[in-house]
């Protein structure tokens, strides 16, 4: 089962590249985003991942920030609006998701270079300014679930120029019993291909994504945008922020600014 469900996997990355060289250059914004969220959403059922989204309100012209557990959330936030993602340099190596990633606008940065975080800043106003919805993971980097890292606040400023707000969700993967599913975590030295052979065994995993209200930016300062997201997304998962830890609600309760950019998404 292992093997047959890690080939379909394979498959559908090569679908993936094909729509992208073939079909991409002939289709306009609307109907490359559709495929984005098809080819997403098929990704996860094919990891045997099921989907629960809770997002009733539209989602204006905004910056979209997220908790970040695994390279899987990208695609989890995909399947329901695709966005330009910021993410380090590091993952453009990736075997074939590095190059999909690449070809459906992921914005690229290396660490520590300062004329790429000018770069990457102005190109990141002016893609929300023209309507696009850019999202990030403010933690910089991934965290095992229960646990919320501090939100680096410099990309928040984007937000700001771009006079957008900041749309919060909160993200987290569950077993049938609604308890945190430790396969889910993409941490420490853990590689991409270990990461994706324990989610190809595991069994019974839903993704939770949650909209939270959306941060005005009028007035704000970007640390004040870091805190208030980061507060918006501890509640909506159950954290007491305080202790960062899961407060002593039921297990099966559903969840309720931009990263340093020399800390950039893993």
């Amino acid at each position: 089962m292992l093997v047959l469900r890690a080939l379909r996997l394979t498959v559908h990355l090569f679908v993936g590249m094909a729509i992208c060289a073939v079909l991409f250059p002939f289709t306009g914004a609307p109907g490359r985003q559709a495929h984005v969220r098809r080819w997403s959403r098929k990704l996860l059922r094919i990891c045997g991942i099921a989907l629960k989204i809770d997002s009733p309100a539209p989602i204006p012209r905004s910056l979209l920030v997220a908790n970040h557990i695994s390279w899987l959330d990208i695609f989890v936030v995909n399947s329901l609006k695709p966005c330009r993602f910021v993410a380090k340099s590091d993952i453009r190596g990736w075997p074939l998701v590095g190059w999909l990633c690449a070809r459906t606008g992921t914005i690229f940065i290396s660490r520590g270079k300062a004329s790429d975080v000018r770069r990457i800043f102005k190109g990141l106003v002016e893609s929300i300014e023209r309507g696009e919805h850019v999202a990030f993971f403010p933690e910089g980097t991934t965290a095992p679930q229960g646990t919320l890292l501090p939100f680096h606040a410099n990309l928040f400023e984007a937000a700001i120029d771009a006079r957008a707000p900041v749309q919060p969700y909160a993200l987290r993967y569950v077993d049938p019993e609604g308890r945190l599913h430790p396969a889910a975590n993409f941490i420490g030295e853990t590689t991409i291909v270990e990461s994706i052979i324990a989610i190809l065994k595991s069994r019974g995993m839903t993704a939770e994504l949650t909209q939270l209200p959306l941060i005005p930016t009028d007035g704000a300062q970007r640390r004040e945008l870091a805190q208030l997201s980061r507060a918006a997304i501890a509640a909506g998962l159950g954290y007491a922020l305080e202790e960062v830890s899961p407060v002593s609600a039921p297990a099966g309760n559903p969840p309720g600014t931009t990263p340093d950019l020399t800390a950039a998404p893993r």
